[in-house]
């Protein structure tokens, strides 16, 4: 892995993405300055500020002197702040780094700003696509940081770049979506399996795991694109501090969508629990395309949907 000697100001390093992140920082030999709000992180090369991105003093006295700033920052869906954090936080942010001239702004994306399943995807996703969030909190601001970003390059010359991740999977996490007990009733939209049949209600209030294989409206298996944490975190190695990726967005996924029949019956045979079909007219197959990435970053994702059932498995003490 190149070395590099940049300073870094990250907003979001205590999550689940921003620690990795923060690793591959260190890696690289580059001095890292986090904001800390509730979580604390931790590194040789690590200096931690206490602080809320809602507070733009504070978010200022973060970029100042910086090369590099990284916004991971986020709230899920909270009404209560979702706005400061993830709009006006961003917005902080964004106006210091312009003040402040940084090499590049490097933003955490997410595919729910492209709708995803919530509506039809006849095409594969790539980065033209139209910003479309569905109904909720959470997405409403990815699409706004978006535009805000790329807004400030267009207004000022801001060098931004966006990494648009699908949905991260680290660990046994995998192993709770493809859980009736744990997934019926998600705290985030289109997360979980919507409008459930009694039978599965019925294993669900037994007590009974079966593994969901999800329908589409014409009782076709639906295809969905997810990402390991661990391709996340290869692309951002790729583009921190890159100049071919000043400018652009780029949409990270797995190498390929899975369909829930082929994903659920593997892990069915590795697990021993029965799989059960579940309805969901409401959502539609989609596909990312990561082209863009693979040909400008040199992206090689390598955690298909059956790598990241055995990690999965392997990872939580199931296999």
């Amino acid at each position: 892995m190149e070395s590099m000697s940049e300073t870094v100001s990250i907003f979001g390093g205590g999550g689940k993405i921003g620690r990795q992140a923060i690793r591959v920082l260190e890696e690289r030999g580059c001095a890292v300055r986090a904001m800390i709000h509730w979580t604390p992180v931790d590194g040789e090369n690590v200096v931690s500020i206490a602080g809320s991105v809602t507070d733009s003093q504070k978010v200022d006295e973060v970029v100042k002197g910086a090369d590099i700033v990284v916004q991971m920052a986020t709230t899920k869906e909270d009404p209560e702040t979702f706005f400061d954090v993830s709009v006006k936080g961003t917005f902080h942010i964004l106006e210091s780094c312009r003040r402040h001239d940084v090499k590049q702004f490097l933003l955490l994306g997410g595919d729910a700003a492209l709708g995803i399943w919530m509506y039809p995807q006849p095409e594969p996703i790539d980065e033209s696509h139209p910003l479309t969030a569905y109904p909720g909190h959470y997405a409403f601001s990815k699409v706004l940081e978006e535009v805000m970003t790329q807004q400030y390059g267009i207004q000022y010359g801001l060098p931004f770049s966006i990494l648009r991740s699908s949905w991260v999977f680290q660990g046994a996490e995998l192993l709770d979506h493809f859980s009736i007990l744990k997934n019926v009733d998600p705290v985030e939209k289109g997360h979980g399996f919507g409008e459930v049949s009694e039978e599965v209600m019925a294993h669900y209030r037994a007590g009974e795991e079966r593994l969901p294989i999800l329908l589409d409206q014409e009782g076709e298996p639906l295809r969905r694109h997810i990402v390991h944490i661990d391709d996340v975190m290869q692309a951002f190695g790729k583009m921190i501090g890159n100049e071919g990726a000043l400018g652009q967005v780029f949409n990270i996924a797995a190498p390929r969508a899975f369909e829930y029949r082929e994903a659920a019956e593997y892990l069915s045979s590795k697990s021993g629990i029965p799989t059960v079909e579940i309805s969901c007219p409401q959502y539609h197959s989609f596909e990312i395309d990561i082209h863009r990435a693979r040909e400008v970053l040199g992206y090689a994702p390598e955690n298909d949907i059956f790598t990241m059932i055995d990690r999965a498995l392997q990872e939580g003490g199931g296999g």
